[in-house]
């Protein structure tokens, strides 16, 4: 069986990050779940610093990213992953409630591999986490290698 890797979720809204976490666990997804509550803390995650300094090794198998958040936004933080050798292959998945044109056409410049606007209805966004989680966690076949570091 496929070893499961941690999905890191970059979330500043409490709401949003309890959503996420029920739609994982009612899907079963095994994965560790590591929550970020902004670009920084994310960054420091990411590059095993600060809290993280003593993590385990490994990059997780999915960012899932929003974009408006303090400190360092998701565009930045985004921006940074996908220009890292280290880092880059990491999928970055965008998941926002923003449906500006600007922010879509931003985020596929700097590198997301997708862009999922958050549902407003309950069931709508249990049912994206859920999919979102089961494809780039379980389904989807990195680069052998790139989820070392």
């Amino acid at each position: 069986m496929k070893e499961l890797k941690r999905i890191l979720l970059v979330e500043d809204n409490p709401n949003d990050i309890e959503l996420t976490l029920e739609a994982l666990a009612e899907y079963n997804l095994a994965n560790e779940v590591v929550v970020a509550r902004d670009g920084a803390e994310a960054l420091d995650y990411l590059y095993r610093r600060g809290d993280y300094k003593l993590r385990t090794e490994g990059n997780p198998a999915v960012v899932l990213l929003d974009l408006k958040m303090p400190r360092v936004d998701g565009l930045e933080v985004l921006k940074t992953v996908k220009s890292d050798e280290s880092l880059k292959s990491i999928p970055v998945v965008v998941l926002t409630s923003s449906q500006e044109e600007r922010d879509l056409v931003e985020s596929y410049r700097l590198g997301t591999n997708a862009y999922v606007v958050k549902p407003v209805e309950f069931k709508e966004f249990v049912d994206a986490i859920k999919h979102l989680g089961a494809f780039w966690a379980i389904l989807n076949e990195p680069p052998v290698g790139s989820l070392r570091k």
